[in-house]
Formats: C-alpha cells, structure tokens, sequence
C-alpha cells in the first residue's frame, strides 16, 4: 500500500512519514465490488479494516445499524477482545480497504500508541452502543 494514502486516512493523521510507512508496509489496499460481505456477525475476526473509497451497511441481527465511508474503520472490536464479530458489513458500492491481519494490527497498535488510543475510544463507545 502507499504511503500517501495511508496519510489521508484520518486514523493515521499525523503519523510520522516512518509510521505511515510501516503501516503501507503492514497493510494491504483490497478493492471489492458492490455486495461484497466484508465481515460477517458470528464469525471470528482476523482482519482489520480501513474505508479508503466507498461505502458500506453495518447490520446486527438483520437490522441496520451504521453506514460506514471513507475513513471509517471495522473490525477492531473483535481482534482486541478475542471475540466473534458483532456485525456484519457488506459494500453498498465498489470500495478500496486498508486490510491489516490481526498480527499486523496488533503490532502497529504497539508500536503506535497514538493509533492504539484512536482504536480503544472507538472500541469503547461502540461497546457501549452494544449495551446501551
């Protein structure tokens, strides 16, 4: 993945240019078509994943939930709590991702602390968007 656009992404603004290149380095940029599930509700989460273009549902239980576009992130929630996925989401139209795998994610989160906190705030409150 390029560095620039990892840059663009409002997860990794203000990243140092060494940090948005690691992160190039430990990320893969996916495009997929419309209807493409990207997680599926139940399954286990291995992948991490940034919205660089395009849009996609979120639904819980067949309801919906969230639509999700550029700079948008999924899928944390289920590699930092060892869980299953709580949501599915499918492309509402042809999208480009940042795909991390859950190795890579977990050591851009170590070595980024400022990342990591932008990871755990969303983590949070769409935990308490769970319970609430």
């Amino acid at each position: 993945m390029d560095e620039r656009k990892v840059g663009r992404l409002e997860l990794f603004a203000g990243l140092s240019k060494g940090d948005r290149r690691r992160v190039a380095s430990a990320a893969d940029e996916v495009d997929v078509e419309a209807g493409t599930r990207l997680v599926h509700e139940g399954d286990f989460a291995y992948e991490f994943f940034v919205v660089c273009e395009g849009t996609a549902e979120v639904t819980r239980a067949g309801e919906h939930v969230a639509e999700l576009g550029p700079g948008d992130f999924l899928g944390e929630m289920g590699i930092v709590a060892h869980a299953r996925r709580n949501a599915s989401v499918v492309a509402t139209s042809p999208m480009s991702l940042l795909v991390m795998t859950e190795q890579d994610f977990r050591g851009v989160t170590r070595a980024m602390p400022a990342v990591a906190a932008r990871i755990e705030r969303a983590v949070q409150e769409r935990s308490s968007a769970l319970v609430g």
